[in-house]
């Protein structure tokens, strides 16, 4: 059996594929739709997903907080834990966009722009949760600065009223890159397409591009510009959502590890999702010589590295909560092991610390079906360890009449299936209209391989 290949010996863009062929079949797959069968049923079952997660949206608006698995003293539920997972999904688009690109890996260009609409439609959907837990969703505004005719202004001391300043420069910088990304791809299809209408769209969009040496010059700047703004977002977006939970002083929140561990479990979960979309895309398009498995073992190595980082933070928590003293601290520690929640704690470390490992052998990171299982397990262990964090903090807190236990309804895994609905949705939708990869960076790679010796 002839021996595997290093990962750097495997091309970034398989060889035979040419100037022409890449701009070929990027804009065939917009201009003239996917060819798979089935690809239509699928977006059906999108579209009938999201729009139960409307429907439960409104349902909750309607009738209030109490269709959901919430009590005293399990004031925040499943849509905070949807927050913190949906936020942490999208991490990885702004690492792979922004930070590979200043550090200038080729092979960041096959993802970086399906990762960056993650990034997007995660983040989105992750904004509105909040509002769904609000309970008074009409009050929203209260975490905005407005004019002080009400001689009522946000507590500026509270980590909520940093969040929404967090997320929404999070969102904003993170469309401004992807759309800045886009404009040359936009003029490609506009030069492209046959029919009047998608000319005047494209052609709009794409602001009057025409490839000149200006153009190029401004263009490379300003992206270099947004991938320098967006590279601290990485950090300081979940290390502000952490926040929210390190600045209390309930038992299992007020832990000093939450800003790094947060941000760590972030990148960890968001690398899972970068690979549990890619596997299926690279399939269903015909992208195999495009997605190869040099990206897939790059990805892996990514979340081995960050998975140890979220391993490092479990041992952190522990051994400060012996250490500390704090007897409110250790009883939260031993009720996740032994308590009432420790199936889904049990089941977080086995996701997150045992299937992890099986990244260390170099045929799961190249065995797509294997790498693609590993990943939709870790996430699912992912989402569990935000449901400990949230649910078993508070559930048994200082005064033991005041515990009781969350019990989730169908409501909350209507908005959580719901919400994994609308996102597959929205790539969908996107993958119809734009170019789910990079058509003038692709072109790039080949123009650097043909002025290879």
């Amino acid at each position: 059996m002839a021996a595997e290949r290093p990962a750097d010996r495997i091309p970034v863009l398989e060889p035979g594929q040419t100037y022409a062929s890449v701009t070929d079949h990027m804009s065939a797959l917009v201009l003239r739709g996917p060819t798979r069968r089935g690809l239509v049923a699928l977006f059906l079952l999108f579209t009938a997903l999201a729009i139960l997660f409307g429907y439960a949206v409104i349902a909750v608006f309607a009738r209030g907080v109490g269709l959901l698995g919430v009590n005293i003293p399990v004031a925040w539920g499943w849509p905070i834990v949807n927050v913190v997972w949906w936020i942490g999904i999208g991490h990885a688009g702004t690492l792979i966009s922004a930070v590979l690109l200043l550090l200038r890996q080729r092979w960041r260009t096959s993802i970086n722009r399906f990762a960056e609409a993650m990034t997007i439609f995660a983040a989105g959907i992750a904004a509105l949760f909040p509002f769904v837990h609000l309970g008074r969703p009409w009050l929203f505004y209260y975490l905005v600065p407005y004019p002080d005719t009400m001689g009522l202004w946000p507590q500026w001391r509270s980590a909520l009223v940093w969040d929404f300043f967090a997320i929404a420069t999070y969102i904003l910088v993170s469309i401004l890159f992807w759309y800045q990304g886009l404009v040359p791809d936009l003029a490609t299809l506009r030069d492209r397409a046959v029919s009047p209408l998608r000319q005047r769209v494209y052609g709009f969009l794409a602001l009057g591009w025409r490839g000149s040496a200006r153009h190029w010059e401004h263009y490379e700047t300003n992206y270099l510009l947004l991938a320098v703004l967006a590279t601290p977002l990485v950090v300081s977006v979940h290390s502000v959502i952490s926040l929210d939970f390190a600045a209390t002083i309930v038992p299992g929140y007020h832990s000093t590890i939450f800003p790094p561990y947060f941000v760590a479990g972030a990148l960890l979960s968001g690398f899972c999702m970068v690979v549990t979309l890619a596997v299926p895309l690279r399939g269903l398009f015909g992208l195999e010589d495009f997605i190869t498995l040099r990206h897939f073992d790059r990805m892996a190595k990514l979340m081995l590295a960050s998975g140890f980082f979220v391993i490092y933070s479990y041992a952190v928590e522990f051994f400060f909560a012996w250490y500390s003293g704090d007897e409110f601290h250790r009883y939260v520690q031993i009720n996740r092991l032994f308590g009432p929640y420790a199936p889904a704690f049990w089941a977080m470390l086995t996701g997150n610390v045992l299937v992890l490992q099986a990244l260390w052998w170099r045929r799961v990171r190249r065995s797509l079906p294997l790498l693609f299982t590993v990943a939709v397990i870790i996430n699912v262990a992912m989402w569990l360890e935000r449901y400990v964090i949230v649910i078993t903090s508070t559930h048994r807190d200082f005064l033991p009449s005041m515990w009781d236990s969350a019990s989730a309804t169908g409501w909350d895994a209507a908005l959580l299936i719901g919400s994994l609905g609308l996102f597959c949705f929205l790539m969908a939708l996107f993958i119809r209209f734009l170019p789910l990869i990079s058509i003038y960076e692709m072109r790039e790679l080949v123009r650097e391989r043909e002025a290879e010796p």
